[in-house]
């Protein structure tokens, strides 16, 4: 079991702030926050390159402490500066063609979703959207009727932004398996917070970040790609340490999925985000995992005894992530009382989510997302300090 009196010590933020916002950007543990340090004072000290230096044990854990979480390979690991640049670097380098076929669903993320639009322009290829099922999420037999000889690629996201929807993204891989389609998977809420095998999820690629549930630093992020497709990918981009430029008019592409990295990053952050993954490691995934859900639930549970609160969230299993409305109260207001009371949380805005929240008839919602380090009596007082704004 977690020792939340630990954990909580370990995070000086729970000290000030009551925080429901780690599917925005969590509060980072002390063994995080130092490891960061260490780099930052190496760097002010002796310099970047000699702090790099000192920090290579570190560096290279990065790979093995991810192999690790995800249950994959560390040359199929990769260290983007977010999860956005880490999901572009994959998506823009399929050599998609006019006629193709795109699959993903209507709880799409929006900067997945403008990618597909604009690629959809530029190539010429068409976006399917499967169609929910009754409880919200992905209806996976709609998805094996879909398939076609031109769907070349399943893309979706395992816990969509707007709300606690865990899309079922192993039945999906399942799927793309059955067909041979590729298949990506945008993890950016569900590392950290819920079990993510790899192999057993059966996706191809993967992305997500580091500042979310896994509690790590911002400007973070992190790749999968599974050593079988990785020349069915052309980077959009390469510098000298993606590739080699062997001769004057060749080159060769880095091994592995360090072929998507760049040569410049953030070293403190790489360092700090390996420590994250390595705290959550410790703790054990399955431990974080069933405490998220369980905090959740009751999250849900009192907010719905709450008049004139709605709670919105969709789907057979539900993560950390708590959205809801209250009537005649925008949610940007409600945002705004409670970070006057030291109470963090996100607004879920129309345009994060477009289809989903036109499909719902929904305005933009409150975000309130709980993490292990949070407590029965915060769900008390958040619920409570909901109840009195009007």
């Amino acid at each position: 079991m977690i020792d939340i009196k630990r954990i909580r010590s370990e995070t000086p933020g729970c000290q000030h702030v009551l925080h429901f916002n780690s599917a925005g950007s969590s509060l980072m543990p002390a063994p995080v926050f130092d490891a960061l340090q260490r780099v930052l004072r190496g760097e002010n000290e002796v310099g970047g390159y000699e702090a790099e230096r000192r920090a290579q044990d570190d560096i290279q854990a990065f790979y093995t402490e991810f192999a690790g979480l995800l249950n994959a390979d560390p040359d199929e690991i990769a260290y983007i500066e977010n999860a956005t640049r880490a999901w572009d670097m994959v998506f823009y380098g399929l050599n998609l063609k006019a006629g193709d076929r795109v699959i993903t669903h209507e709880s799409e993320y929006a900067s997945n979703y403008l990618a597909f639009l604009q690629q959809s322009r530029r190539l010429g290829f068409e976006i399917d959207l499967v169609p929910s099922d009754a409880s919200g999420q992905i209806d996976v037999e709609a998805l094996d009727g879909m398939i076609g000889p031109k769907t070349k690629l399943i893309a979706i996201t395992h816990v969509p932004t707007q709300g606690g929807l865990v899309n079922p993204a192993a039945e999906v891989g399942k799927v793309a398996k059955k067909h041979g389609v590729i298949y990506l998977l945008d993890a950016c809420q569900s590392v950290g917070q819920l079990q993510v095998d790899v192999a057993e999820i059966g996706c191809d690629m993967l992305s997500g970040t580091g500042r979310k549930f896994l509690r790590g630093p911002r400007g973070t992020g992190f790749l999968y790609v599974r050593k079988e497709i990785l020349d069915q990918i052309d980077p959009p981009f390469v510098d000298l340490h993606s590739a080699t430029w062997t001769e004057t008019t060749g080159y060769e592409l880095a091994d592995g999925a360090r072929r998507f990295q760049n040569w410049e990053s953030f070293v403190a952050g790489r360092v700090g985000l390996m420590e994250a993954v390595r705290y959550a490691r410790a703790l054990g995934m399955s431990h974080i995992e069933d405490r998220v859900i369980k905090l959740a639930q009751d999250l849900r549970d009192e907010l719905s005894t709450v008049n004139g609160v709605s709670v919105h969230d969709l789907g057979q299993k539900k993560s950390g992530i708590v959205t809801f409305t209250k009537d005649g109260i925008e949610s940007k207001a409600i945002a705004d009382t409670l970070r006057d009371q030291g109470i963090y949380v996100s607004v879920a805005p129309v345009t994060g989510a477009r289809l989903d929240f036109e499909a719902r008839n929904l305005p933009a919602m409150i975000r309130a997302s709980v993490h292990y380090f949070n407590t029965h009596d915060e769900i008390a007082r958040f619920v409570d300090a909901v109840k009195v704004i009007c």
